[in-house]
């Protein structure tokens, strides 16, 4: 006789704030569209449960310098390109790409301590090259954060871009620039809930509408934290999904950065036969760590690899309609 099986169902009280990055040209910008993330009402994938009305997006990370400091399989793989931010913009949205990460590394104090005017053209030639929605990062170091995106919330005016990072150190200079320029912030926090949702706090006191901040739990690659880094954003999103409003954020994940900064991804050499080709393992721990992290609830990835990126958009697909 046939048995039937009633499957358990969570009823969650809360659900994850929908964000919307980029404008038209009805909206007053020039993308050529939008990209919208988050809505879910359930955990990752548990079509059954809830609602998850937006697939996970991938964003390509370009740079506005030739990345001397990467591995030579991306180097190799991207080509001429890297000599150019408009170019590689350009071919990261022929392969496939949601978003484009635009990464102002040139402003680092070691890396060619670029300002605001460099900032300023750099993010208005990369706007008019493709029609994609931006995100901007700074270089990483608060002063210098504060001073490019600063300048490139100005520019893009009306694009509703995402600027990136917005930090405890920095979060007051980079809200405010996203108020003034009608934009959204990237929170980042080192990993722990406690901190991610302080800061959440803290952009809200600001006044910045939480349907323009996303989330970045900082994450680690295969290998070197994965499995911390899922635990915390399983919590995150749990804490969500039981009504903790200053946790419904999506949350973004740079994990090209991570994976390739990993020794089995950066070089071949000294390295046991067993690991096997170099290029697929690689790219395989690139895209087993955006997998993972999806799967523990990023709504978006940043990747490096133009391989990655078909990838990862199969893997979302078939998560999508399991």
């Amino acid at each position: 006789m046939p048995v039937t099986v009633n499957i358990p169902r969570e009823k969650w009280t809360g659900a994850i704030r929908e964000i919307t990055i980029g404008a038209t040209s009805a909206e007053g910008g020039t993308r050529s569209r939008r990209v919208t993330v988050g809505g879910e009402t359930t955990l990752p994938f548990l079509h059954f449960e809830g609602q998850i009305p937006h697939p996970p997006v991938i964003a390509v990370e370009v740079q506005d310098r030739y990345p001397q400091d990467w591995s030579p399989l991306l180097l190799e793989a991207w080509g001429d390109v890297l000599q150019s931010p408009t170019a590689w913009a350009q071919k990261a949205e022929a392969l496939g790409a949601d978003l484009i990460a635009l990464s102002l590394k040139s402003a680092s104090p070691d890396g060619g301590n670029t300002g605001a005017a460099e900032a300023r053209e750099t993010v208005q030639s990369v706007l008019k090259a493709t029609g994609l929605p931006l995100i901007v990062y700074g270089p990483g170091q608060a002063e210098k954060d504060n001073e490019v995106l600063v300048a490139a919330a100005e520019v893009a005016k009306g694009e509703r871009i995402a600027l990136g990072n917005c930090e405890d150190k920095n979060y007051r200079t980079i809200v405010a620039a996203a108020l003034a320029h009608g934009h959204l912030v990237i929170a980042r926090s080192p990993i722990d809930v406690n901190l991610a949702k302080q800061l959440n706090i803290l952009i809200s006191d600001m006044r910045l509408e939480m349907d323009r901040v996303l989330m970045d739990p900082t994450t680690g690659a295969l290998g070197y934290g994965l499995e911390y880094t899922y635990s915390v954003m399983e919590r995150l999103r749990l804490a969500a999904l039981t009504g903790d409003s200053m946790t419904q954020q999506p949350m973004i994940c740079t994990v090209g950065e991570e994976a390739w900064r990993a020794k089995e991804t950066k070089v071949n050499v000294g390295v046991p036969e067993a690991w096997g080709d170099w290029r697929e393992r690689s790219v395989n721990w690139e895209v087993l760590t955006a997998t993972t992290l999806i799967e523990a609830g990023a709504d978006i990835v940043v990747l490096r690899h133009p391989e990655s990126i078909a990838l990862v958009r199969a893997a979302i697909d078939r998560l999508m309609t399991a």
